[in-house]
């Protein structure tokens, strides 16, 4: 029977990653965005073991309102447009921002906080519970590591890595000496995983 595959995806890791590896030049935003399902079908059609894809946990900060309306506008849209395929769980936590946002003095952008916590969090929490037999974890944030090497060590479940070609990768070595195995997308696959939809 084929295993249950979950991918966890470190939405703006990925987002980011594509901007930096496959970028034109006058290349905009809304070019490098992730359609989840796409991703989540590609990645487990990729698998040599195959498998059946479960859901795609799409883990991502949210804009806050009041400061970023308009963007929060477009962010929401796409949530519900991808959570309207019930594989699709979204995870957001609203965004820090500096104290002096918006002002001429702030050098700072808003930042994610929680996310990773959250990403690695679920990830154990639901191997344990045996909820998927193979994790897929879209990143190359090394904090997430030792989630992911506690899940190799609690036999837990599978655990498999994935980025563009092109951009780190994280590696570690699993009980008996494997390393971690690594899906590399190049920038035709990145190409037809993107999201099309104008929001």
């Amino acid at each position: 029977m084929a295993p249950k595959v979950v991918v966890f995806l470190d939405y703006q890791n990925a987002y980011f990653s594509a901007r930096e590896v496959f970028r034109p030049v006058g290349g905009l935003p809304e070019q490098y965005l992730i359609d989840p399902v796409k991703l989540g079908s590609l990645l487990v059609r990729k698998r040599a073991l195959g498998g059946v894809l479960q859901q795609v946990r799409v883990y991502r900060g949210r804009p806050e309102p009041r400061r970023e309306a308009r963007l929060t506008a477009a962010t929401d849209k796409q949530a519900a447009a991808w959570g309207a395929d019930p594989r699709v769980k979204m995870i957001r936590r609203t965004l820090w921002y500096p104290r002096d946002f918006g002002q001429p003095s702030c050098h700072e952008k808003p930042r994610e906080k929680g996310i990773d916590v959250s990403l690695a969090v679920d990830m154990v929490r639901m191997a344990i519970k045996q909820e998927y037999e193979v994790a897929i974890l879209f990143s190359r944030d090394t904090d997430l590591l030792p989630a992911v090497e506690t899940i190799a060590e609690l036999q837990a479940a599978h655990v498999e890595v994935a980025t563009w070609e092109g951009t780190s990768q994280l590696r570690c070595r699993l009980p008996g000496g494997k390393w971690l195995w690594c899906h590399k997308l190049n920038e035709a696959e990145f190409r037809s995983v993107r999201d099309t939809r104008h929001y």
